[in-house]
């Protein structure tokens, strides 16, 4: 087994959890001792002094790999042991001397990266491939488990679940209001095996950010002292974390879809889909970006095709990534407005989120009023039902519950009322959601 990749089962025998695994030498790690040397300069740079303890902890590696890198350096007389405790190099204070330090201001001129050692691409590779999940690893109770929480027929889920197992383009659409962005965040929730993310990679020399803390929720580190003195279960130079959602909407450009070069640091920061690998990336508002359906979906033929993206950096050069995420496109536009049939059949599963009916209506009215606590009887919810949507005609719609308790809620705060919906209440709150349309025509 490789040092990149030791495989335990995960909690179902459908299911396996990757764990990238201690490298016991450089060669085991991708590492040239060249970068090592650089990274600990850098931070014995900004840090002023710091313990071997602390300088393998620092880049994620065990100190067994750094020390004869730190002990050609003091031959080099680039760094210098300030003081020691006579526990060996591990305890030992370092400092950079002043060759070390025009050293490390050469290489900071090359980038400014001085975090956790890089994974090579080739190894990044290996650990995205094998935390894609297995194919038939979601069930039908397993989805139904996750979405417990949201009131969806079961001819919904039935749609949803081989789309989702099968990990290939999803196109969900309907009118505004029914919840579809809601429906593409609860499937985040699915049951699955937290992954592993590296904070960054190295590709062709250059330096790649990955761990994002907006997208990837740490479920566990790597304790500190592991990294130096004792073997801690995974390499630390990745973070255990759960599985990615990622969402975008109508700001999205093709530009946010490559590499993001930091002219002052000279470090790429992660593309959206690199950062939602072994994830869930949606395209919110599909049709309403700056650039046209075609020109968005275009450039995820390849990806979604061969499971490879293409990034480019800034001098031109190209490096090939592995593309395992789960893409999601929503929309209220009809799909007939994005494209025609040969386009559409990009996008493997399409969805239709209708109007809730009045039951589902009622259920979700109830759900949300309990979560707010506020009484709320169901005759009440009926004649509410009556006057505003059977009489007039008007829409159902799965935010509209939420809507008008929240506007509810509001107002009986603001009046220092008991928190018990009625009909005055409900009447003011429904008039402060919505336009009253023959107001508008009078304008």
């Amino acid at each position: 087994m490789s040092a990149a990749a030791a495989v335990a089962p995960w909690s179902t025998e459908k299911q396996r959890s990757y764990v990238p695994a201690v490298p016991e030498s450089l060669e085991e790690a991708g590492l040239p001792a060249s970068l090592v040397e650089q990274l600990i300069l850098k931070r014995l740079y900004f840090e002023g002094e710091t313990t071997g303890r602390e300088l393998a902890s620092a880049l994620g590696l065990k100190f067994s790999l750094i020390e004869p890198v730190l002990d050609l350096a003091k031959r080099q007389r680039l760094v210098e042991v300030k003081r020691s405790s006579g526990f060996g190099s591990v305890s030992s204070v370092f400092v950079v001397s002043e060759a070390g330090r025009q050293r490390a201001r050469e290489y900071l001129e090359a980038n400014q990266y001085a975090g956790r050692a890089p994974v090579p691409i080739a190894q990044y590779s290996e650990g995205v491939r094998a935390q894609r999940a297995p194919e038939g690893w979601l069930t039908k109770n397993a989805l139904a488990e996750a979405f417990r929480q949201v009131v969806i027929n079961p001819k919904t889920l039935t749609q949803m679940g081989p789309a989702i197992n099968s990990g290939k383009s999803f196109l969900i659409y309907g009118q505004p209001g029914n919840g579809k962005t809601y429906l593409a965040e609860a499937m985040a929730q699915v049951e699955q095996a937290p992954f592993f993310v590296p904070y960054a990679i190295e590709v062709q020399g250059q330096i790649i950010q990955m761990f994002d803390v907006l997208y990837h929720k740490v479920v566990e580190e790597a304790p500190e002292a592991a990294v130096s003195l004792a073997e801690p279960g995974y390499d630390a130079r990745w973070v255990k974390c759960r599985r990615p959602f990622i969402i975008t909407g109508g700001e999205l450009t093709l530009d946010m879809l490559d590499l993001s070069y930091n002219a002052t640091a000279k470090v790429y920061d992660a593309a959206f889909q690199l950062k939602a690998n072994n994830g869930i990336y949606l395209i919110d508002d599909f049709g309403r970006q700056k650039v046209t359906p075609a020109e968005l979906l275009n450039r995820w033929i390849i990806p979604m095709d061969r499971h490879i993206d293409y990034l480019t950096f800034a001098t031109g050069g190209k490096v090939a990534i592995p593309f395992e995420t789960f893409l999601i496109f929503s929309t209220n536009l009809h799909p007939d407005k994005l494209g025609d049939e040969a386009f559409l059949r990009r996008i493997q599963y399409k969805m239709f989120l209708p109007n809730p009916t009045e039951q589902e209506f009622v259920e979700i009215f109830e759900r949300f009023c309990r979560s707010v606590g506020a009484v709320c009887s169901r005759d009440l919810i009926e004649r509410f039902l009556e006057k505003r949507y059977r009489r007039t005609g008007k829409r159902l719609r799965r935010c509209h519950p939420r809507d008008v308790i929240t506007h509810a809620v509001d107002w009986i705060r603001f009046e220092c009322l008991p928190m018990e919906l009625n009909d005055q209440v409900l009447d003011h709150a429904f008039e402060s959601c919505f336009l009253e349309q023959a107001d508008i025509a009078d304008e």
